[in-house]
C-alpha cells in the first residue's frame, strides 16, 4: 500500500517550509524571511495517529508574473518555474494544504492561487472534489489573528484552519482533518503478481528494456491502468508466473533540469519502488555508474526492496576480456552498501542477455521470501560470536542470547541481547555476512533488529 501524498501550496512567504519542517519532524527545508526561498520541492515522511504519509513542500505559486513588483522577491527570475513545479506536484497530491497568511489577510495573489487549485480539482462520482484542499491560515500566533481567520471564507475553499506553524498551535486539529481526507486504498483485483519496477536516470534505456521484455514470445502482455496519478503498469505472464512491470520516469540529477520536472519524476519513481517487490536499477554502460545511480540505489534500499543491477547499452562499449570485470568492480565499489545484488550486462537494443533479466528478478523474489529456521539462525549467531567477540563499549560487551526470523519480505531477524545500544554498525554487518554465508538472500536486503531481552 502506497503512502498518501500531502502537498503544501500557496503564494511565497506564507510559511510552507516552516509547516513542512513541523510535519516532517525535522528541519529539512531552508527557511528564510525573504519570499521565494524555496525554489524546488522537498519530500519527507510524516506521521499522525498511526497514519504515515509523504509531505511535499513546493516553491510558492506566484500568479503575478510580469508585474513590476512580483511577490516573490528572492525568486523573481524563477516565478514561472515555481508555478510549473507546484502544478506538477498537485497532479500527484492526495490532499492539498493551501496556506495563507493571517497577518496579511486575503490578497489578490491568494484569490488567484485559489482559482488555480479549483481548476486542478476534479469532481468524483460521489460529488467530492479530488484532490481535497484544506485551507490553512498560518501565522495566527494570537487570539486576535485566529479570530480574523473567518475573512478567508472569501476564497471559497471551505473552512479555514487557523494555525501557527512556528509554535504548533492548531496543528493537531489540522492533522486530524488531514488524515480523515486520505483516500481509501482500493483492493487489488485479479491474481497477485510479482511487481518489478524499472528505475534509473533518464536515457538509461528503461523504456527500451520494457519493450524488449514485453516482446518475449512466451509472454502475454496487456496494459493495466495504475493507481490514480501513477504510472501505467504492464501485466504479463512469464512461464505461467504473473508479473507486473512498473515503468517509471527517469530520476534526474538535482540542478540539471527545471525544478518542475525533476522531483515530479522522483516522486513517481519512489512510488513505483514502494509498490514493487523487486527493482531493476538500469545503468547506462556508456557513462558508467554515476552519483545519480547510487542516489537511486539509496531510494531502493530505504524502501527495503530487492534489487537487480542492469547495465544496459553494453553493445555500445568498446571492450576486451577485462572490461566486464572492471565494470563489475567499479559498480561493487560504488554500491558497497548493496554488495549482495546480482549484475547483468545487457543490450535492450540488440536483445543480448535480456532473456536473463526476468529469471534473475524472479529468483531474487524467491530468495526474498525464504525463512530461516530458529535453529539455523541461532547456530549462525553462536558461531559468529565464537569467531569474533563484539567490541566493548564502556566496559560492556554485547551478548546475543538468541534470535528468530520474525518476517520475510524483506527478511527480518529479531536478535535478543543484553543492550541494543552495544550493537555497533560494523558488528551488524559482520552478522549479516555470516547469515548470508548460510543463505545468500540474493539481491535482497536483510534487517537485523536488536531488542533487550528484558523489554516487553
Amino acid at each position: 500500500m502506497r503512502k498518501p501524498v500531502v502537498v503544501l501550496v500557496g503564494r511565497p512567504n506564507v510559511g510552507k517550509s516552516t509547516l513542512f519542517n513541523r510535519l516532517a519532524g525535522e528541519r529539512l527545508a531552508i527557511v528564510d524571511d525573504v519570499p521565494g526561498t524555496t525554489r524546488d520541492r522537498l519530500l519527507a515522511e510524516g506521521e499522525w495517529t498511526g497514519h504515515v504519509f509523504d509531505v511535499m513542500d513546493t516553491g510558492g505559486i506566484d500568479p503575478t508574473t510580469g508585474g513590476k513588483d512580483p511577490l516573490s522577491i528572492g525568486s523573481a527570475d524563477y516565478i514561472e518555474q515555481i508555478r510549473v513545479q507546484a502544478k506538477a506536484a498537485l497532479e500527484l497530491a492526495d490532499v492539498v494544504l493551501f496556506l495563507v497568511d493571517a497577518e496579511a489577510g486575503v490578497t489578490p495573489a491568494d484569490l488567484e492561487v485559489a482559482q488555480i487549485l479549483r481548476r486542478n480539482q476534479k469532481k468524483e462520482e460521489d460529488g467530492r472534489l479530488n484532490p481535497p484542499v484544506l485551507l490553512v491560515v498560518n501565522k495566527a500566533d494570537n487570539n486576535a489573528l485566529r479570530n480574523m481567520a473567518s475573512q478567508f471564507y472569501e476564497l471559497g475553499m471551505g473552512d479555514p484552519y487557523a494555525i501557527s506553524a512556528v509554535h504548533g498551535t492548531g496543528t493537531g486539529d489540522l492533522l486530524d482533518e488531514l488524515v480523515a481526507n486520505f483516500p481509501q486504498e482500493p483492493e487489488e483485483e485479479g491474481e497477485p503478481s510479482v511487481k518489478i519496477a524499472i528505475v534509473g536516470k533518464p536515457n538509461a534505456g528503461k523504456s527500451s528494456l520494457l519493450n524488449c521484455l514485453m516482446g518475449e514470445e512466451r509472454a502475454i502482455v496487456s496494459p493495466i491502468a495504475g493507481t490514480t496519478r501513477d504510472a501505467v503498469d504492464t501485466f504479463m505472464m512469464y512461464n505461467d508466473i504473473p508479473v507486473t512491470l512498473i515503468d517509471t520516469a527517469g530520476i534526474r540529477r538535482r540542478g540539471k533540469v527545471e525544478p518542475g520536472v525533476e522531483k515530479y519524476s522522483v516522486l513517481r519513481a519512489i512510488r513505483a519502488i514502494e509498490r514493487a517487490d523487486v527493482a531493476l536499477l538500469v545503468i547506462d554502460a556508456t557513462t558508467g555508474i554515476t552519483a545519480q545511480d547510487t542516489h537511486i540505489a539509496g531510494f531502493i534500499l530505504e524502501a527495503w526492496k530487492s534489487t537487480v543491477v542492469i547495465v544496459n547499452k553494453w553493445d555500445a562499449v568498446e571492450k576486451d576480456n577485462e572490461t566486464m570485470n572492471l565494470y563489475t568492480q567499479k559498480i561493487r565499489q560504488e554500491l558497497n552498501f548493496m554488495d549482495y545484488v546480482p549484475i547483468l550486462f545487457i543490450s535492450a537494443k540488440t536483445g543480448k542477455r535480456v532473456d536473463q533479466v526476468l529469471p534473475t528478478a524472479l529468483r531474487v523474489q524467491e530468495e526474498r521470501l525464504v525463512r530461516l529456521s530458529t535453529s539455523q539462525l541461532n547456530k549462525v549467531i553462536q558461531d559468529a560470536q565464537a569467531r569474533h567477540q563484539p567490541t566493548t563499549k564502556s566496559g560492556q560487551t554485547l551478548k546475543i542470547y538468541y534470535g528468530t526470523q520474525v518476517r520475510s519480505d524483506p527478511p527480518t531477524f529479531m536478535l535478543y541481547c543484553n543492550d541494543p545500544k552495544l550493537a555497533h554498525f560494523s558488528y551488524r554487518r559482520f552478522l549479516e555476512n555470516r547469515i548470508r554465508e548460510n543463505y545468500t538472500y540474493l539481491g535482497t536486503p536483510i534487517r537485523l533488529v536488536f531488542k533487550s531481552r528484558r523489554e516487553k
